[in-house]
């Protein structure tokens, strides 16, 4: 695994925006004809933010860095580059983050880009961001969000449950911060969790719109994403547990002195599991599921401003966050957290 140390680049602040549409997991099941009692008590997931269709991660990510930018009180001219972590870009091309330069007025000297990653999106984002940091840009706006549930048919049960909508918005400057990152992938475990079809593998066509009965009984086009989720439950298993223990090695702190374990939200289950395997009591491991189900790169950031603002506006703390999942991708971090712009979460109609 690939290993970064960081000591001058510090988290200034960050936010959340959701949808306004909210639904519930009931609701959901009822339409499906599922048990909705079955399918809360696996997955911990009782509602989630689902954007209508004029809204695109990057206007949820505006929106919050937006707000962030006010917060902190940041000129737009200070900011040198912007990262936009997402696998639901605006288009197939320009880069969304070119657009998110003008429309955020950040200057052109600013070095804009995406990164297409998923639920470890936002550690590997933040490695990036920090590493521009480190190099000596001053300021770094980083912004991740995806729209999944534009990925989903509502007719794979296997999936259909459990992503929500969001954006969030990270503001790093470069001051005195310790920061550790441990990052790995494994490629053969692509076909596992992918869309297949819509892209130059295998260009749209509309018989590749129309969706089919697939394995048990789901229904959905070879452009609505696939997952083998007894594939994700393994993998996962098997490869965070080390992670962590590499990123406390690396990092020379234990398991007592990190306040949270921010792990990324794929559903409670999960969640319950690997705090069992990395050792931290559950009160140190905070979920967002509940209300938001799992918000792909975004879900990291919704769960420290969902579960966390109040630690983290009252000292120094330390966090340690870990992303994992499509690629197979994996990553992990511990990093300060001191004195932390945190505004309220916004919803967007």
């Amino acid at each position: 695994m690939s290993t970064l140390h960081f000591a001058h680049s510090r988290i200034a602040g960050l936010t959340c925006t959701f949808p306004r549409n909210v639904v519930s997991t009931t609701e959901f099941a009822e339409r499906l004809k599922v048990d909705s009692k079955r399918v809360i008590a696996m997955t911990g997931i009782e509602s989630r933010h689902i954007a209508p269709s004029h809204l695109c991660s990057s206007d949820l990510c505006a929106d919050a860095a937006d707000r962030l930018l006010d917060e902190l009180g940041w000129e737009r001219e200070s900011i040198g580059a912007l990262v936009f972590v997402t696998q639901t870009p605006d288009y197939v091309l320009p880069a969304t983050a070119c657009v998110l330069q003008h429309r955020l007025a950040l200057p052109t000297s600013c070095a804009c880009f995406d990164v297409n990653m998923g639920c470890s999106g936002y550690v590997y984002g933040l490695s990036i961001a920090s590493a521009f940091v480190e190099s000596g840009i001053q300021r770094v706006l980083l912004l991740v969000g995806d729209t999944s549930t534009r990925l989903v048919s509502e007719q794979d049960r296997s999936v259909a449950f459990l992503f929500g909508d969001s954006g969030a918005a990270t503001a790093l400057e470069r001051a005195d911060s310790k920061s550790t990152f441990v990052l790995g992938t494994d490629g053969k475990g692509a076909n596992h969790l992918i869309v297949r079809a819509g892209q130059s593998r295998q260009r749209s066509t509309p018989e590749l719109c129309e969706r089919v009965e697939m394995e048990g009984g789901n229904v959905r086009s070879p452009q609505e994403l696939y997952m083998n989720g007894a594939e994700v439950m393994a993998f996962t298993l098997r490869e965070v547990p080390p992670l962590f223990e590499h990123l406390l090695a690396e990092s020379g702190v234990s398991r007592e002195t990190i306040d949270a374990v921010v792990l990324h939200q794929a559903n409670q289950f999960l969640i319950d599991n690997l705090a069992r395997k990395i050792g931290v009591p559950s009160a140190r491991v905070p979920s967002s599921v509940r209300h938001y189900g799992n918000t792909s790169c975004a879900s990291i950031p919704v769960t420290v401003t969902a579960c966390l603002s109040d630690i983290l506006g009252t000292s120094k703390r330390r966090l340690a966050m870990i992303g994992f999942g499509v690629g197979w991708s994996w990553a992990g971090c511990i990093a300060e957290f001191d004195q932390v712009a945190l505004p309220a979460a916004n919803f967007l109609d």
